[in-house]
């Protein structure tokens, strides 16, 4: 009986009782109905509550037939007679609730037969007493007594075998499962029962308990469950909601994996790499003790030798066949300074020929290409130089028509344009999708935190920051303000808002698709205040399905919260450090669409704009924002070239090179400037005491006289080049603007990349050549300028070294005018040269080598052009044109330039102000020279670091250093990594910033991808079980059941979420069973009924199909059946009653042909494993691309992965490829050129293994620096590849053209390399080391300062690697390789003619160059 009091006696545990029947009313207007609280036996009639008393509860009962069909349609055959628990409005109330719920679950029968027998029995079982208890009651709206709460003692057995049978069901259409639907995405089973058992709005309408612990008059509900995996149909699932039924697939590494091989905390390849570079070490210094001891025993050996080599006496070098060449570098002046003239020189004293044998025998090997080129430069350089202006003009005229292509001047700044290449196939896979599917979504995303709360510690110093909840019912009603206002807000001129851009998947009357934490309030904060707000929010985040948006598509609070602490308290979403708010907009392949979109865009991020500098004040809030038109506008910002910095190292580079330039010049021979200044200080007290200095004495030396103004040095007037660094520096300028201009008539675009870098790299390649035509110009002027002659008298005047052999009178080679291609006696030649002719020689010498620089540098940096990328092939084009243009210009402009700034320092006028003209010093006849003429550079070379670097000890060392160079390079690159972090491409001060930081942070979902099927019959039956995963006759490696069995393994497959599958979902559509989704008429099987049309009129459409739906797939509809079907689908709204319809879900999955007949392409989508790194991006990439390729291949059908970032990271595919194959090819380039140009394949394969290791240590810096692999990275390795070049090119010349004719195997053959390497470095080592290193230095210092990361990292930090590593090769390890290695060299035609005639005719005697450790340096 049921007292007054609600509570109930019941008979527990008796079986044949019931604890309730029939029903009582509902709690509320709208309410489903309550079941009567009933202590009777069961029976097999159908029972309704006639009245109930105040005092006494009396029931009267209605005899009716209960209706045995829909009982056992609804719970099968056991139910088919015998007494029961439940009436028939109980049954329709039960059959409405199974069928949304068997929407869900119906393609798992094991799933689905539980579900209805764990109800069933609840409801209608006549043992109901014996598992059922009702612990409360209420009073419905009707006045009844009526069931409150009820206690449902269930076994461990059925409820975990329940929950197993349904907890792997997905629910194809959210990406997710159907457990999240139904068991508000319980874990285990006792949350799934907990969470039907709530009493909800939409749910169970009491609240149903399941106690963990069973009374002794009870006992449990404990039927044996059914398993997914059992073999009978009614059970058995598919592998795609049963887990246990799918094939494992085999085990795939994950992509990009680092080396297994390791040896401790090494890998196997740095761990060998150690191992041999020990031995080289130990063997090495094995090997100098050895030799150490072994000097020791022949210490009178070293004693004879010394006295040797140190004596006076010397022989002819037709006596002597021992002697060597190049005792002239090593002949002292007799103050114990350089000769001036001779001793600068004295590097071509070994180029005519070898004094080890008779002279008839060893004349000199000639290279006709180096011949024949330094003709051609000559006769160029004396064209150039006797016609200045009008070389000018000429020039300048071609110059401007290509300027005029500036008309046709275009900037790309579409990202898509600018980093992926035009055939690329994710670009052409994102234009089909684009295409067929429409765009993907654009979406506007807003990141909220609170405000940073700095805590200071003084002891350390440091501010420590903390970041605290967002959440607060302050800051949750401040959001929905500001919500409030975004959807409200109106763009200008044309005044859109959100609901004319936003997304709708339920079509133009739908909801807008905003994914916000507020959507879990229905936009609405009326209902709650600050007691209730956190409860309903964490209800919200446990059970996404109790709180659904507008938009009707569960929220799970990854999509919405960020930072949620990982534990398993409810309350733990309270404590979110951000919230996710996203609002997506709908893009179109129509301009006009796409301008309407973005127009709202640029309103909304203004607004945020705004917002983020109010929040912090208002509410304490710090947002991080994003919207479709931001990373085109940021990257595009002007700012991000950081212009001041950049400006400033041009600046840097320029006064360098202006201020060094005239460093070498000799206008006279007078003090610099700090000795001028301090004579001046020293002398300026004579003034006072001038009467007492006697009238008639006579001043010796002028510069003893006090005056009351310093006498500064002429060479800061006359002899500095200024002006022609400025108009070297302009070259540079006009060679960038005219290569724009020829590449803008040819259709290639500009980028800002271009505008930032080119005019730098072209200014540190182009200084080179100028440092070294000026230098050597002032070597020419040395020995054949107006001072030349003072030069030419001291070696009259005795001096032990020989007469250089450009001093000879042998008339030029070159001098067409005067002379055939043979030389003539030497006696005929004057020893002052005009100006035109020494610029001419000066070109003639220097010419080849800036011919082997330029053209390898433009054949690197033309190689990277083959990267595929417009921006870094763009890039590779401007930087290869204008390099090329810039040594065109200098061997032509910058020549007749020359002769212009050397006949103004021959007239004595100032340098800016040529009109000046400073009158001539007088200069003392019988001055001693005070030096060579050479620089401290120079000196330094010549006296201490070329004799160092020349020890064979120290060549040892110098090799072992750069073999441990190389292996730690090897070991390093193996840490580099590929990918382009974008926040670097934006300005240091963008906004997104912050936003891709907190993009990483937060968001805990990863990007949706697409694999896209096209070019299949899909109305056929082998291509749609190619393509189905929830039927038994499906292909086991159906795309549905691969991506199915992909996410089982995503460390490999980087899938996370359940595919959405179409095509189950259609045929499940198609079932009887739904009895509200696909109906047709009942007089017209070919009209298809509406949501709105009455039952009685419609029937369900394989309702009396012949064969029944079933779940082989046999007698599913095919051919224009199917395509009938289909069309339908795709236009049903997908609704609560039937959630399988297609409009909403799938509407946009299928792209129909024009005339709807047959389906073009489809597309299944699923989610990727949250990507934080740039290798997570890359590696989803490849693993999508190898899922869909397997798919390819099984199938035969055409299946490829779209996801939104694939077409940025498509090139990290090929990257690795690419980057070996244009070194590849640029090093084959390099030794081609080399080779030629050299005139030996010895010394050119030394050259570009020199180069290769330059590269190869870059890298190697790279891995140590955080650089990655990249498309501009890679550009910067070829451009490494170029520069490189130039560090050796010249060296490796001026090794080559001190040959003298001595066979490489001759027994002195490697003293004879050392004098050519000592040679080498004198003659340019100086121009390499000021011109090329340290004006590259100078710039990338001042780059330091810069404030862009892009510039700091992919600039700075491997251009100044690039500096430092290509220096040391090319002045340590260039020489000491060619002084082991090099190859034989070709002397240079005019210097073998006259050192031949004056060695000849004088018969000079030599002493032995480097005979022995302690011979006597030249300095």
């Amino acid at each position: 009986m049921i007292g007054l009091s609600g509570s109930v006696e019941t008979y527990g545990g008796r079986e044949g009782y019931c604890s309730m029947r029939g029903s009582c009313g509902s709690k509320g207007w709208f309410g489903k109905p309550l079941p009567c609280p009933y202590d009777g036996p069961a029976s097999d009639v159908s029972v309704s509550v006639h009245s109930l008393y105040l005092l006494k509860l009396s029931v009267t009962f209605t005899q009716e037939d209960v209706d045995r069909d829909l009982l056992v349609s609804l719970c099968g055959a056991d139910y088919a007679e015998g007494p029961t628990c439940c009436t028939t409005d109980q049954l329709e109330t039960m059959r409405d609730n199974l069928g949304l719920a068997e929407n869900i679950i119906s393609s798992c029968p094991a799933c689905r037969n539980n579900f209805r027998q764990f109800w069933c029995s609840f409801t209608c079982s006549p043992n109901q007493g014996t598992f059922l208890n009702v612990t409360s009651t209420q009073t419905s709206r009707t006045d009844q007594e009526a069931v409150q709460s009820v206690d449902f003692y269930v076994s461990e057995r059925f409820g975990e075998g329940f929950y197993d049978s349904c907890k792997s069901i997905k629910m194809g259409s959210t990406n997710g499962y159907a457990m999240d639907l139904i068991g508000g995405g319980a874990k285990d089973y006792s949350a799934f029962l907990k969470f039907m058992g709530d009493e909800k709005d939409i749910g169970s309408p009491f609240q149903v308990n399941y106690p963990a612990s069973l009374p002794p008059e009870m006992s449990y509900f404990d039927v044996t469950p059914r398993n997914c995996a059992d073999n009978d149909l009614s059970s058995r699932c598919t592998c795609i909601d049963c887990p246990d039924v799918c094939q494992t697939l085999p085990y795939i590494p994950p992509p990009n994996l680092a080396p297994t091989c390791h040896v401790g905390m090494l890998t196997c390849l740095s761990f060998v790499l150690v191992i041999v570079y020990s031995l080289a070490v130990i063997s090495f210094l094995f090997g100098y003790v050895l030799q150490l001891s072994i000097r020791k025993r022949k210490s009178y050996e070293r004693v004879a030798l010394n006295v040797d080599t140190t004596s006076e006496h010397v022989t002819s070098p037709r006596v002597n066949g021992r002697g060597l060449v190049g005792a002239s570098s090593l002949a002292q002046h007799v103050d114990g300074e350089e000769s001036t003239g001779t001793q600068s020189e004295s590097r071509n004293l070994g180029r005519g020929a070898s004094l080890l044998d008779p002279i008839e025998t060893v004349q000199p090997r000639q290279y006709r290409l180096n011949n024949v080129l330094r003709r051609a430069f000559y006769r160029l350089g004396f064209v150039a130089a006797t016609y200045p202006w009008l070389t000018f003009a000429i020039v300048f005229a071609i110059v401007g028509l290509l300027n005029l292509g500036w008309k046709k001047f275009e900037v790309e700044t579409d990202p898509v344009r600018l980093w992926v290449a035009p055939n690329s196939e994710s670009k052409l896979q994102k234009e089909f999708f684009d295409e067929h599917f429409g765009p993907f979504y654009r979406a506007e995303q807003i990141f909220v935190t609170s405000s940073q709360i700095g805590s200071s510690d003084s002891s350390a110093e440091l501010s420590v920051y903390k970041t605290e909840p967002v959440l607060s019912w302050e800051r949750l009603k401040y959001w929905f303000d500001v919500e409030a206002d975004i959807r409200g807000l109106r763009s200008s001129p044309n005044g859109y808002t959100l609901d004319d851009v936003c997304f709708k998947p339920a079509g133009p009357d739908g909801f807008c698709v905003v994914q916000s934490a507020t959507a879990w309030f229905g936009n609405d904060l009326e209902m709650y205040d600050r007691d209730t707000w956190a409860s309903h929010l964490v209800d919200c985040a446990t059970s996404p399905v109790e709180c659904l948006p507008d938009f009707q598509q569960p929220l799970a609070p990854q999509y919405v919260l960020g930072g949620v602490p990982q534990t398993d308290v409810p309350s733990r979403f309270l404590d979110a450090e951000a919230l996710v708010v996203t609002f997506v907009v709908s893009d179109s392949l129509d301009a006009e669409e796409q301008e309407r979109a973005m127009e709202w865009e640029r309103a909304l991020r203004d607004y945020l704009q705004d917002l983020s500098e109010r929040a912090p004040r208002e509410a304490g809030l710090e947002i991080a924002w994003s919207t479709g038109v931001s990373l085109e506008e940021e990257i595009n910002k002007s700012t991000n070239t950081d212009v001041k910095i950049v400006i400033l190292s041009y600046l840097a580079m320029f006064f360098y090179v202006s201020l060094t330039l005239g460093n070498g010049s000799s206008v006279g021979r007078e003090e610099g400037l700090v000795p001028s200044l301090i004579q001046w200080a020293t002398n300026l007290p004579k003034l006072i005491n001038r009467q007492g200095i006697i009238s008639s004495s006579l001043s010796v030396d002028s510069r003893s006289d006090p005056r009351l103004f310093p006498r500064l040095p002429r060479k800061i007037f006359i002899g500095s080049k200024f002006t022609l660094g400025l108009f070297g520096i302009a070259l540079v300028i006009l060679s960038v603007s005219t290569s724009v201009g020829f590449f803008s008539i040819a259709g290639v675009k500009v980028t800002l990349i271009i505008a930032e870098v080119i005019p730098f790299l072209v200014l540190a390649v182009g200084v080179d050549n100028v440092f070294i035509l000026v230098h050597e110009l002032d070597r020419q002027n040395l020995l054949h300028g107006p001072n030349a002659t003072a030069a030419t008298q001291g070696i009259e005047y005795g001096f032990t070294a020989p007469m250089s052999p450009t001093h000879s009178r042998s008339r030029s080679q070159f001098d067409s005018l005067h002379s055939h291609e043979d030389s003539v006696d030497a006696v005929s030649t004057p020893l002052y040269l005009t100006a035109e002719e020494r610029v001419a020689r000066t070109l003639a010498r220097m010419g080849p080598s800036i011919l082997l620089s330029s053209i390898t540098e433009t054949v690197a940096f033309a190689l990277g052009a083959l990267v595929p990328m417009p921006a870094v092939r763009n890039f590779a084009l401007y930087a290869a044109g204008s390099v090329l243009l810039n040594a065109i210009l200098q061997v032509t402009v910058f020549v007749s330039a020359l002769v212009i700034d050397l006949k103004r320092v021959e007239a004595s006028r100032v340098d800016c102000f040529p009109c000046i003209r400073l009158p001539p010093r007088i200069a003392l006849v019988d001055e001693v020279p005070s030096g060579s003429g050479l620089g401290t550079i120079a000196r330094f070379i010549r006296r201490y670091y070329a004799p160092f670097v020349l020890r064979p000890a120290v060549k040892g060392a110098v090799l072992l250093m750069f073999i441990g160079v190389l292996f730690a390079s090897i070991i390093s690159m193996q840490h580099i990594e590929l990918g382009f972090d974008q926040r670097l491409a934006f300005p240091s001060e963008s906004y997104l910033i912050p936003y891709f930081d907190n993009l990483d942070a937060y968001l805990e979902i990863g990007p949706p991808v697409y694999f896209v099927v096209h070019n299949v019959n899909i109305s056929a039956r082998p291509d749609q079980q190619q393509l189905c995963g929830r039927f038994t006759t499906c292909d086991d490696f159906s795309v549905a059941n691969v991506l199915e069995a992909e996410r089982g393994r995503p460390e490999s497959s980087f899938i996370a979420e359940p595919a959405s599958s179409w095509i189950d979902d259609f045929f499940n559509w198609l079932d009887p069973g739904h009895e509200k989704c696909c109906r047709i008429r009942k007089r017209d099987h070919s009209v298809f009924c509406s949501d709105r049309d009455s039952p009685r009129v419609c029937q369900m459409c394989y309702e009396d199909h012949t064969p029944p739906w079933n779940i082989t797939m046999t007698g599913f509809p095919v051919g224009e059946e199917f395509m009938s079907y289909l069309r339908q689908w795709l236009i049903s709204p997908t609704t609560e009653d039937c959630s399988l319809a297609g409009k909403a879900s799938f509407g946009t999955a299928l792209s129909l042909s024009s005339t709807g007949e047959e389906v073009v392409a489809s597309h299944f989508r699923t989610f990727h494993t949250p990507l934080k790194s740039q290798a997570d991006f890359i590696n989803s990439f490849a693993a999508a691309k190898r899922i869909a390729d397997d798919l390819s291949r099984e199938s035969g059908m055409s299946v490829f992965p779209y996801s939104l970032h694939y077409v940025f990271f498509d090139q990290f595919a090929h990257i690795i490829a690419i980057t070996q194959q244009i070194l590849g090819l640029g090093l084959a380039a390099v030794l081609l050129v080399t080779a030629l140009m050299l005139g030996s394949w010895r010394t050119g394969v030394i050259v570009t293994g020199t180069v290769a290791l330059t590269v190869i240590s870059v890298m190697g810096v790279m891995g140590v620096w955080g650089i990655m692999l990249n498309a501009i990275s890679l550009v910067n390795l070829v451009i490494s590849l170029g520069i490189a070049v130039e560090f050796c090119a010249h060296v490796a010349r001026a090794f080559m053209s001190a040959g003298t004719g001595l066979p490489v195997d001759h027994p002195s053959g490697q003293k004879e390399r050392d004098e050519r390497m000592w040679t080498a470095l004198v003659d340019v080592g100086p121009s390499v080391l000021s011109g090329i290193t340290f004006t590259k230095l100078i710039g990338m210092c001042v780059l330091a300062l810069t404030r862009s990361k892009f510039l700091e990292i992919y600039y700075f930090r491997m251009w100044l690697t690039l500096i430092i590593s290509g220096a040391f090769h090319g002045l340590i390890f260039l020489p000491v390789v060619l002084s082991i290695a090099g190859g034989p060299g070709f002397p240079m035609q005019e210097a073998d003619e006259e050192w031949m005639s004056h060695a000849i005719r004088n018969d000079y005697e030599y002493t032995p160059f480097l005979a022995d450790d302690d011979s006597v340096m030249s300095d």
